[in-house]
């Protein structure tokens, strides 16, 4: 009994410093996780060397499915530990992302865009809004925020509108895009690497709820700031000292390999279900093209790699391994399907709102981490049922981090951005806009899920 204990109150003490922020979360994951495997597995535990190693997951870097899985034959997916491959695509995406913005692909793409709409203010900030969506279906939407934040800050100082309102729809939009796609936001990485789901599962089942969403924040967002949009457009502007969209542009060889690297990795992902490529291979392999590209811009690409994250990730598997190995997230499962009296409807409601405000208050990565253990042991031998619940906590994962300044890390990349340039994004300026949306979206997607599963 003290193994369970002691497993949860480090999970618990781990949350609580990493919303407190005071100490780097990767410093606090990788240290709750290495406490994890001392304190659990060998001290209370006695030195259980088969939890340990089942948590540390070496193995499957030796297993075949872990590369290539037959798509002609079912996959179970599902394992505790750390999932390396969810950590491997991860990196992978990042490697080609700093490709790109090197060659000045996301600048480029901005002022090009502007251009097409002439500047206007709300032209300008539905576009922005529709392809912060658009971008983050295929890219982290951390990512899109950090290149298309500061592009927004750049547009309104040479327009002279207050850049916040669209900031703030921008953060949305993008975790809101995140949600459509198995690779969009780092919550659906988790869960499609560890119950083998494919990108055309999630767009098919997520996207449909994101794109009929999407209409819905569009029009709220527009209606929230029509006033200042309209203003916006009374100010007197100098277009000519408008940066062209083709200044964006560092090397044009690199800008053209770095679009033709994105579109392979999209390809790849959309037919990764009949490829039976994993998520893994296509992260590896699209790293090491995109360095075989780089030259002798190498070294500039691979510093700017955020290692940090991926050791977050690790550190978060190992802690989450713990609950799993000593039963923690089996309790909490049935204690889920007995408030919920094995009802489907319920249960979906339970883990969409629930997991909307506690990813509201703390990252959504760990927390989504947290849940698929659960929602597997809830789930059973049903696959539709696994199928339903997954869906439903990946929509409450991504669209309850919208709510807050610290729900997502793109709202923290957002808003730091932001703040670094002048303009503050505090919590009541946020949450005024946002959380009113994300109640929208949860609305939408409990009753979309009602009516299309259960």
């Amino acid at each position: 009994m003290l193994a369970p204990i002691a497993a949860a109150i480090i999970f618990v003490a781990m949350f609580v410093l990493i919303v407190t922020d005071k100490i780097e979360r990767h410093i606090v994951t990788l240290g709750c996780g290495l406490l994890t495997l001392v304190a659990v597995f060998i001290i209370i535990r006695g030195f259980d060397f088969t939890a340990i190693w089942e948590t540390l997951s070496l193995k499957s870097f030796s297993e075949l499915s872990f590369w290539w899985a037959d798509p002609n034959v079912t996959h179970e997916g599902g394992h505790g530990g750390i999932d390396w491959a969810t950590i491997l695509f991860i990196a992978g995406m990042m490697v080609m992302v700093e490709g790109m913005a090197k060659s000045g692909f996301f600048r480029w793409l901005c002022m090009l865009l502007a251009k097409w709409v002439n500047y206007k203010s709300v032209p300008l900030f539905i576009t922005f809004m529709v392809m912060s969506a658009a971008l983050a279906m295929f890219i982290d939407s951390i990512t899109v925020i950090l290149f298309l934040a500061a592009i927004t800050i750049e547009l309104a100082r040479l327009l002279k509108f207050n850049p916040v309102p669209m900031i703030i729809s921008e953060i949305f939009c993008a975790n809101l895009g995140g949600s459509a796609t198995m690779c969009g936001d780092p919550p659906n990485i988790i869960i499609g690497s560890a119950l083998g789901y494919s990108f055309t599962d999630f767009l098919t089942n997520t996207g449909l709820i994101a794109g009929i969403s999407l209409i819905a924040v569009v029009l709220y967002f527009y209606l929230a700031n029509r006033k200042t949009l309209k203003e916006a457009d009374m100010v007197e502007k100098d277009l000519s000292v408008m940066p062209t969209p083709a200044s964006a542009i560092v090397n044009m060889k690199d800008f053209i390999i770095s679009i033709c690297i994105f579109l392979l990795a999209v390809v790849l992902l959309v037919t990764h279900a009949q490829t039976g490529l994993s998520v893994a291979t296509i992260g590896v392999g699209i790293a090491i093209i995109t360095i075989i590209a780089a030259g002798k811009d190498l070294p500039h690409i691979l510093k700017g790699v955020d290692y940090k994250t991926l050791l977050f990730f690790v550190g978060l598997f190992i802690v989450v391994g713990g609950l799993e190995q000593t039963g923690v997230l089996k309790i909490i499962a049935d204690f889920i399907a007995s408030i919920s009296g094995g009802n489907l409807m319920i249960m979906c409601a339970i883990i969409i709102w629930f997991s909307a405000v506690a990813s509201a208050f703390v990252d959504n990565i760990p927390f989504a981490a947290t849940m698929v253990p659960i929602i597997m042991s809830l789930a059973g031998a049903d696959g539709t049922l696994l199928a339903t619940l997954a869906w439903s906590l990946a929509l409450g994962t991504d669209i309850g981090g919208c709510a807050t300044p610290i729900g997502a890390s793109a709202n923290v990349v957002g808003t730091s951005v932001a703040a670094k340039n002048g303009y503050m994004i505090g919590w009541g300026k946020f949450c005024k806009q946002s959380v009113p949306a994300t109640i929208i979206v949860l609305t939408i997607s409990t009753l979309i899920i009602f009516l299309r599963y259960c």
